[in-house]
């Protein structure tokens, strides 16, 4: 343990020492001058801290030098009661205070005690009981806050956990003062008790045993009394002063000095009404004009003072702001930050605020954030912070997302309902209002509380407005996640996978491919919903083949093959057969005969009649196959996927196509259907 852990201790044990054992009246005199010291420097530190959290340690300290005064009034008492002496610090403050007139120092004690007590005793606690409970009261508004300006990017992590740790803090802190004030009332009751008990007890002591007169005795034992109760509550009246200093303290960038001559001589002219009420004072009035007139013209220099200081500072800093404003108004920076654009916006109505207010119960913000963790984990993609934010525009119960700025989706919702979706038959019994699911644009119904438990017995899948959002919120961003991915986001997953294999990473970048390359072949991947996640693999085959072609469509082609087992995994869940609809071979002649290669790359040039003939075949095929309530798949050769691919995805772009070498050997292949053109 160190030295001040063994001084905290010994100070500890010393307390409980002073209850039992009689000190001798030097040790006392030393023990009183250490209270009255640490009594005033409780008090500096109080006038000199910012805000209540830097003195956070005052409750418990509080506690301990009310346990050390009493002691020492314990002390003290034993003293004066049995030897007829305290220590010359006890017997100086009498006859300072006391002045040889009795009835005048008992008098100033009780006016001590009543202006600690009555007032700032009284005060203090008042203040604690409030501030604990407003401290409360607040505490989920700030952890909102403190969660919205995280899911906004206005903080990091680690901003966020210090403030949240701040927030817990102050409740504490407060909630402790609110007890800790409770021992400053009650050291002051028991000072008054223990002075009566010492002037009473103390002239029964000096008339009966140690044989003074009622007079001598009462004298005397009043004047130690006297004297041991101004050496308590001096220190106990600096406590308490302190303790209204800081339950009274709003944060702030000065101390209480700092505070009070800045904001009390804010405006330098009061001085002059100040000084102007005081000189007619003693105009008007029986009261001396020596004593107004130094006042008043003491109070017209301060103004005086003040007021040049305070144009001296205004000339230079209003010059600055004329000429900063035009300067910045003419800037290219005051118009460059108008045009960020946020990666993702969520809006919503005002009807829709208690998905995001936590002390509604909401917890949108939470959902946001595992939303943002499990797409990390499924895509491989960091999803950038989603801001989230009320629109009054939109409908009360509507929602809308945008990605880059642009809207991608739009849903409404009723928070006193649950979406129930049929599992295949509509039932009469449930009633409810009819919509369609924003996700998969499946056919619904919104039902009441009471319709719940009925629909989830006759198979209908419930689900609570939150949960409805963040599904809704979930899958778009996965369709739309390739926008998400831009160079600066490739550039940071580049240097991640860099830590690991910086070899693999040298190889591929920035030569033969440019992260610009690198983020074409990502982005090619994550439009077709294929996780880059495996970025090792990734970049092993982008070193293989990008020496040999700079063709990001075609490199793409060789990752997707690169990750077969992963994509045969991504659609094959249970058995290991797959059910598909395939090319016919005259489908598939057409298509590679129109393939034009030049020097840029490959493109397709396709007669548009076969292209449309290609598309309905392919929705007919699609729509039978979805009867039969198995995902469509489209499987055609390797050296056509791709352009298969740019035919249907603007007209079916929920349909996987997938060439026979992204799938595994042990897969037992069904066709189901056959795409033809004749």
């Amino acid at each position: 343990m160190s030295a001040r852990d063994l001084s905290v201790l010994a100070s500890v044990i010393l307390i409980i020492a002073m209850l039992v054992i009689p000190f001798p009246s030097w040790m006392l005199s030393i023990l009183i001058i250490i209270n009255i010291t640490l009594a005033l420097l409780v008090l500096l530190t109080s006038m000199n801290m910012q805000e209540p959290l830097q003195f956070s340690i005052f409750p418990s300290l509080l506690l301990l030098l009310t346990l050390y005064r009493l002691a020492l009034n314990v002390s003290t008492t034993r003293s004066i009661l049995s030897e007829g002496e305290a220590g010359g610090v006890v017997e100086t403050f009498g006859t300072f205070v006391v002045g040889g007139k009795v009835l005048v120092g008992f008098v100033v004690f009780l006016i001590l005690i009543i202006i600690q007590f009555v007032v700032i005793t009284k005060g203090a606690e008042r203040v604690s009981e409030v501030a604990a409970r407003f401290t409360l009261d607040a505490m989920p508004g700030k952890q909102m806050a403190i969660d919205a300006d995280l899911n906004a990017g206005l903080i990091s992590e680690i901003q966020a956990r210090e403030r949240r740790d701040k927030v817990a803090r102050e409740a504490d802190f407060y909630g402790a003062m609110d007890g800790a004030s409770k021992f400053v009332k009650g050291d002051a009751i028991a000072g008054i008790i223990i002075v009566i008990i010492n002037m009473l007890f103390g002239i029964i002591i000096g008339t009966m045993q140690l044989g003074m007169s009622f007079a001598e005795s009462a004298s005397h034992f009043t004047k130690l009394t006297v004297g041991d109760g101004i050496v308590s509550q001096i220190p106990a009246l600096l406590i308490s002063t302190a303790t209204g200093i800081v339950v009274t303290r709003a944060a702030s960038d000065g101390n209480l000095g700092q505070d009070i001559t800045s904001q009390l001589l804010a405006y330098p002219k009061m001085l002059y009404v100040a000084a102007a009420t005081i000189f007619l004072l003693g105009l008007f009035t029986p009261i001396h004009d020596m004593l107004t007139i130094p006042i008043a013209l003491l109070l017209s220099f301060g103004a005086y003072m003040y007021t040049r200081q305070s144009k001296d500072l205004d000339i230079p800093e209003a010059s600055s702001e004329e000429e900063m404003q035009p300067d910045e108004m003419k800037s290219p920076e005051s118009i460059v930050s108008l045009l960020n654009v946020d990666p993702i916006e969520f809006e919503f109505g005002y009807g829709l605020i208690p998905l995001a207010d936590s002390s509604q119960g909401g917890d949108l913000l939470d959902r946001v954030v595992m939303i943002r963790r499990q797409l990390a984990l499924e895509l491989g993609l960091v999803i950038p912070v989603v801001r989230i934010r009320d629109n009054i525009q939109l409908e009360p119960n509507e929602y809308r997302l945008k990605i880059k700025g642009n809207e991608v989706a739009r849903g409404q919702i009723l928070l006193d309902h649950y979406l129930a979706m049929s599992p295949g038959m509509d039932d009469d019994a449930i009633e409810g209002i009819d919509t369609i699911e924003p996700s998969f644009g499946l056919p619904a119904k919104w039902i009441s509380d009471a319709m719940k438990e009925q629909a989830e017995i006759f198979g209908y899948t419930v689900v609570d407005p939150p949960s409805v959002v963040s599904t809704h919120i979930t899958e778009t961003i996965k369709a739309y996640a390739h926008e998400l991915l831009g160079r600066q986001e490739t550039k940071q997953l580049v240097d991640h996978l860099k830590e690991s294999y910086p070899i693999l990473v040298e190889e591929v970048t920035p030569s033969p491919l440019l992260i610009g390359d690198v983020q074409k072949v990502l982005a090619n991947l994550l439009k077709e919903k294929v996780s880059i996640r495996n970025l090792p693999v990734i970049f092993e085959t982008l070193a293989d083949f990008g020496k040999m072609t700079s063709d990001t469509d075609l490199l793409s082609e060789y990752v997707r093959q690169a990750l077969a087992r992963q994509i045969t995994n991504q659609y094959v869940v249970q058995s290991d057969s797959l059910k598909v609809i395939t090319l016919s071979g005259g489908a598939e002649k057409a298509i590679a005969d129109a393939i034009q290669q030049t020097e840029h790359g490959n493109y397709l040039a396709l007669d548009p009649a076969i292209s449309q003939k290609i598309i309905e075949s392919v929705h007919t095929k699609v729509n039978q196959f979805m009867n039969g309530e198995q995902t469509p798949i489209l499987l055609c050769s390797p050296a056509v996927r791709m352009y298969v691919r740019h035919i249907i995805e603007r007209y079916l772009p929920n349909v996987p196509v997938l060439s026979y070498n992204e799938l595994e050997s042990n897969i037992e292949i069904q066709s189901v259907g056959v795409v033809n053109v004749d």
